[in-house]
């Protein structure tokens, strides 16, 4: 009996712990601001360090922390990193609370491995900025502060770290929040969260301190466990690389591979690329069986209702919303490689689940990480962060990395070594000099970043349409005002077809239920309207839509409000 009850508590712990959150977060910051030490910190106070892995620790010659036991040996496990005192490679940790399971990923400081840390940082859903805070915002925390937001990590915290070296001054952690809100202001950063820890001692890590009596936010594992990351996966835009095909039988056919992004379920109609065959779901099979949907990262092999020609390297998507094909696109590219990177000499892509040849026309311009300013450059050393455009042998499926991490990304490839070289993020398409046809939703969705939307307003504030054109129109939208039209429907429609953001705010229940008939549900949105000024509600109403998933995130203001 107690062993039924046992296998039965086993089996239930085991179904809970399935269901459990995955949170991937990477660490970054300057040399010696303490990376290690913290993730070590965290797994002693959270007990997800093994016994034989403290004793391997309290073994070591360097123990300098807590009852002789030096935590950042938990992650620098290789010889060199021991007898340095640095990270160099990308450490990857495990460990969980009942609240959430976590993967971290402990990335180097040097300079010297930027390249590391952006491979360690690139699959994460929030990134740990340290800064020591004796020294403040240093040149590398910059570094690392614009290639997380440049991978499009949504959630940044900024740990200020070795608080207990400046008597946990409220001023000095001020200071350090104002230098890196005044850095960050230049960058298409998601949500900062500013928290001044102890790594060493372990205060505001697992648990509030005492100490910093002044501070009224979480401790880092607080936050860690709650925020929010149901938004992070692209869940609107069905994305399907295929990267195998299953043939046991003559009864079986299947497409296996990992949904990029999107939701597939039985039944759905699909485009196959680049064929534009077109078909329909009839089984999502995986090895616990059939699911009636599923969903991004999930990886699942689909069957369809007809025999149609797919391989690895062509893609499913739905046939109203379909990713761009083009060779040719801009990129921002990190380059990995100590031989530079050249414009027009071959290189291999590496995109989703196709593998092709491919060139660097031009650099457009390298990034200054000090200054963001734009420099003209002939080629790109290693570390170093270029916008350039790239055109490959054949057409490649994306979408701008904004919009979709899974298809906007890319490394690039030596075809004679197969070291990889560069990764990067692709910004927008080019237009195609040859083409002939009519210009697709799909297209105008690539060229302009964000998709038609219809934003109807509450009357009352006259002013309120125009300041949040102004706000939409600054960060990079599309957008137009719908003012005293001839015919609302028809100008409501003729703007979501131009691939625009409609602003509408109409007068009386006639015009609203106008509005409800012309635009689709999932293309109109309502926001609700606070008593502020027109410029306050406007900037609540992008926050709540960006918050929403409605617009994506938006580039950088193109002007300061007042024109261009």
């Amino acid at each position: 009996m107690m062993v039924e009850r046992a296998g039965a508590e086993t089996a239930e712990w085991l179904a809970a712990t399935a269901e459990t959150e995955l949170l991937r977060f990477s660490t970054a910051g300057s040399v010696d601001d303490g990376k290690s030490t913290l993730i070590g910190r965290l797994l002693y106070d959270s007990k997800g360090v093994y016994e034989d892995q403290l004793a391997s620790v309290r073994k070591a010659t360097r123990n300098l922390s807590t009852n002789g036991l030096d935590l950042s040996l938990l992650t620098d496990g290789l010889r060199a990193e021991r007898e340095q005192g640095v990270t160099i490679d990308v450490a990857y940790r495990y460990f969980s609370t009942p609240r959430r399971k976590f993967i971290i990923a402990d990335t180097p400081g040097h300079e010297q491995y930027t390249r590391n840390m952006a491979t360690g940082a690139s699959t994460a859903n929030l990134s740990i900025i340290l800064i020591d805070a004796r020294y403040g915002v240093l040149p590398q925390s910059r570094r690392h502060a614009y290639i997380a937001a440049l991978l499009g990590i949504p959630h940044l915290v900024v740990a200020i770290n070795k608080m207990d070296l400046v008597e946990f001054r409220e001023e000095v952690y001020n200071t350090i929040c104002a230098d890196f809100r005044a850095f960050a202001a230049g960058l298409n950063a998601g949500e900062i969260t500013y928290i001044p820890i102890s790594a060493l001692e372990g205060d505001n890590v697992v648990t509030k301190s005492a100490r910093t009596p002044w501070y009224r936010g979480p401790a880092l594992l607080d936050h860690l466990e709650t925020v929010p990351i149901g938004h992070d996966h692209n869940l609107a835009d069905l994305r399907f690389p295929v990267q195998y095909v299953i043939r046991p039988n003559l009864d079986f056919r299947g497409f296996a591979g990992q949904i990029a992004s999107g939701v597939i379920r039985r039944g759905d109609p699909v485009t196959v690329l680049p064929s534009g065959r077109a078909s329909r779901v009839k089984s999502i099979v995986t090895w616990e069986g059939d699911l009636p949907e599923a969903f991004a990262p999930m990886s699942v092999t689909v069957c369809l209702e007809d025999e149609v020609d797919i391989s690895r390297g062509d893609m499913l998507a739905l046939p109203d919303n379909l990713p761009h094909a083009g060779r040719r696109f801009d990129a921002t590219v990190v380059w990995m490689n100590q031989k530079p990177l050249a414009t027009n000499r071959s290189y291999l892509i590496k995109h989703t689940t196709q593998v092709t040849q491919a060139r660097i026309r031009k650099i457009r311009h390298r990034i200054d990480i000090h200054t963001l300013a734009h420099q003209d450059a002939t080629e790109l050393e290693l570390n170093a962060i270029g916008v350039v455009s790239v055109e490959a042998q054949r057409p490649l499926f994306f979408d701008p990395y904004r919009i979709n991490r899974g298809t906007g990304s890319f490394i690039l490839i030596d075809p004679i070594t197969n070291e990889t070289l560069g990764a990067g993020m692709i910004l927008q398409p080019h237009a195609s000099a040859g083409s002939t046809g009519r210009v697709t939703d799909a297209e105008r969705q690539a060229a302009r970043g964000h998709a038609s939307l219809a934003i109807c307003l509450p009357v009352g504030d006259p002013e309120l349409p125009w300041a949040l054109e102004r706000l939409l129109f600054d960060h990079g939208y599309a957008v137009h005002v719908i003012q005293n039209p001839l015919d609302l429907r028809e100008a409501v429609t003729t703007t979501l077809a131009a691939g625009l953001i409609a602003i509408v705010q109409p007068e009386g229940d006639a015009e609203a239920e106008i509005l409800n008939m012309a635009v689709p549900r999932d293309r109109r949105v309502s926001p609700g309207v606070g008593n502020l000024p027109s410029h306050e509600n406007a900037h609540q109403i992008w926050q709540d839509l960006e918050n929403a998933g409605r617009l994506g995130h938006s580039p950088d203001p193109l002007t300061g409000g007042a024109g261009i």
